[in-house]
């Protein structure tokens, strides 16, 4: 049996961020990544250190597109915005924003669901 391709159109996604972060004087966002995810660790250990997170700095690019990430707002949307604000700098767009996406993915950053068409 043959299995069915999914296809995921990039520009109809809606990625919701996962993490706490905060923003520089510059408008670079800094993503804050706890040091420990087993429970027990969060509870008792994370609380006493004096540095709990990994502070991950994004540039101008990944800031602009982290703080569009609410959820409800579509890759499309946010790809025009960058287009209007970084001109071409940002090219090519959909593999650096493909890229972005799947590490904030893969680091459990963002929770993207995925709106698939079967073919």
């Amino acid at each position: 049996m043959k299995k069915k391709k999914h296809i995921v159109n990039l520009w109809e996604l809606k990625p919701k961020r996962n993490a706490e972060w905060e923003t520089t004087e510059e408008g670079k966002v800094v993503v804050l990544v706890p040091k420990f995810s087993n429970p027990y660790l969060v509870k008792w250990i994370l609380p006493h250190l004096s540095k709990p997170y990994f502070r991950i700095k994004l540039d101008d690019v990944g800031s602009a597109i982290w703080q569009q990430l609410d959820g409800s707002t579509p890759m499309s949307s946010i790809a025009e915005k960058l287009k209007e604000k970084f001109g071409t700098s940002v090219e090519p767009l959909e593999s650096r924003i493909t890229h972005f996406l799947h590490q904030l993915e893969r680091g459990n950053l963002v929770t993207i669901e995925h709106i698939t068409q079967q073919h």
